[in-house]
């Protein structure tokens, strides 16, 4: 039976509802799965809007043969929607979390440097389209972007512990690794225990937040096995200005370790040094909390997904029917007139051709136009669907919205002014800003070549990774996010 809030749902749940429904659509699910079922990876990756930026054959010069052999084999059962699906998000949009480099599988026993495959996202300022890139990371900053604000792995964002949220072989392990048998399967953030960690108190920075302490014991274990520490203490990350730090504990390599706070404080670079349990270990992960608060049904998640979660117990809620209008129907001069879609666009059926000729001349004069052609203006600049395809644009779906446009529309649709086609346009733009920031033209935010430092050609830097002085011919915009000390709320990562 499907948990109910006391008064709503959390902001942070409806935002994972608005993700679940338009971020990874069926139709990339589908594409990408039938091409990753034939051996196509860079097919599957190009269906899901993942670049590659790494060469097999160059990989080959210059770390030879068995290393291509294990890499081609992680991209053969790479899953690059499902890879999409359990991306790190910001509230409130859901989009991906911005300049983010993500480790999802390391090669250890080739060289001195560590060679990991590696998932980026744009800035911010270069996002449309959603778009993120798959590398390989080799340990200096010689083969990193230059261009990209973040090119090194982050610590508190990994999904080599976590294959089971890209590896499609081992999606079935989803169910136990996030807790799904398991009861509770989250508690709040005031726990007795959480109160150890160092800077301000140990406060949400989102109040609803779900922790998923029964399984940070197992997961930190795993965490330290990898860095070669068997025993030990660990950070999870709270929030912005606060962490909590435990050690893992155990009598014997024959016992479970167990989770205790840490009962000595340490200094701040040792508290700096240790290993930080990822955002995917630390978090409950959202379509367990979508399931049990009824927010979406088992058939709506991804398939790998639903295939691995027991959703058979809950039940979505039933909330109220939505009242949909016809805006097919229009009430004209005391009669009840239909609009269809006619010759690939909208049209008033129940007129003569020749008085639509003859009133759109009318209006064009300045005349007072019939309610049938107000309503096809109306539709046309503002439609009821104007939500839907707002969300998809920002998702990056583009042929999706086009689609819900066609469809309501018509194919032979000329565009008017009006929000609908202010969308669209925006969303021309930005996508050219995001090949820009690709192709390595336009290395920093637009705005920061208007700050002091600039040369003499028109305030662009020589350096492209140059950080320009905060004064007060900064655009405020950019003083705001330099100065200020705090960032985009960051939404349950799984």
């Amino acid at each position: 039976m499907a948990h109910h809030f006391a008064n709503e749902f959390p902001s942070r749940l409806l935002m994972w509802q608005r993700v679940r429904e338009y971020a990874v659509p069926p139709s990339m699910i589908e594409t990408a799965t039938a091409r990753r079922a034939v051996g196509d990876w860079a097919g599957a990756c190009a269906a899901a809007r993942i670049d590659v930026d790494l060469d097999l054959r160059a990989v080959r010069d210059r770390h030879g043969i068995d290393l291509v052999r294990r890499l081609r084999a992680d991209l053969r059962r790479l899953s690059p929607d499902l890879l999409r699906w359990h991306m790190p998000r910001i509230a409130p949009d859901g989009r991906l979390r911005p300049g983010l480099t993500l480790s999802l599988a390391r090669y250890r026993s080739y060289g001195a440097l560590p060679l990991e495959l590696v998932v980026r996202t744009p800035p911010a300022w270069a996002d449309a389209g959603q778009r993120m890139s798959l590398a390989l990371w080799e340990g200096s900053t010689s083969g990193a972007p230059r261009h990209h604000p973040h090119p090194h792995p982050d610590r508190r964002f990994r999904l080599d512990l976590h294959r089971h949220l890209w590896d499609a072989g081992r999606s079935g392990e989803l169910a136990r690794r996030c807790g799904a048998y398991g009861a509770p399967f989250a508690v709040p953030l005031d726990l007795p225990g959480l109160s150890g960690g160092y800077g301000r108190s140990a406060s949400p920075a989102v109040p609803d937040a779900w922790w998923a302490v029964g399984r940070w014991a197992a997961e930190a274990e795993l965490l330290l096995r990898a860095e070669g520490r068997p025993r030990g203490a660990f950070t999870v990350r709270l929030d912005a200005r606060s962490r909590a730090v435990f050690e893992l504990v155990a009598p014997d390599d024959s016992h479970a370790p167990a989770l205790r706070p840490l009962r000595e404080a340490l200094p701040p670079q040792e508290l700096a040094a240790l290993p930080v349990l990822p955002e995917a270990a630390a978090r409950v992960l959202p379509d367990l909390e979508l399931l049990r608060a009824g927010l979406v049904a088992s058939e709506r998640l991804h398939p790998l997904v639903a295939a691995a979660l027991p959703g058979s117990d809950y039940a979505p809620v039933a909330g109220p029917a939505a009242e949909l209008g016809d805006p097919h129907r229009v009430d004209c001069r005391g009669e009840v007139h239909r609009i269809a879609l006619r010759g690939g666009a909208l049209t008033a059926v129940d007129h003569d051709p020749t008085e639509l000729r003859r009133e759109e001349l009318l209006v064009a004069l300045g005349g007072p136009a019939l309610p049938c052609l107000r309503a096809i203006d109306a539709v046309h600049r503002t439609p009821e669907a104007l939500p839907a395809v707002r969300e998809r644009l920002r998702h990056g779906d583009v042929v999706g919205a086009l689609a819900v446009v066609e469809g309501l529309l018509g194919p032979a649709a000329v565009m008017r002014d009006g929000p609908l086609r202010e969308e669209l346009e925006s969303a021309a733009e930005r996508r050219v800003g995001h090949g820009l920031f690709r192709s390595g033209l336009v290395a920093v935010h637009p705005a920061a070549g208007t700050a002091d430092g600039g040369t003499a050609a028109g305030g662009e830097h020589a350096e492209a990774d140059h950080r320009p002085r905060l004064d007060r011919r900064t655009p405020l915009v950019m003083r705001r996010k330099r100065a200020g000390r705090g960032r985009p709320r960051t939404g349950l990562t799984c």
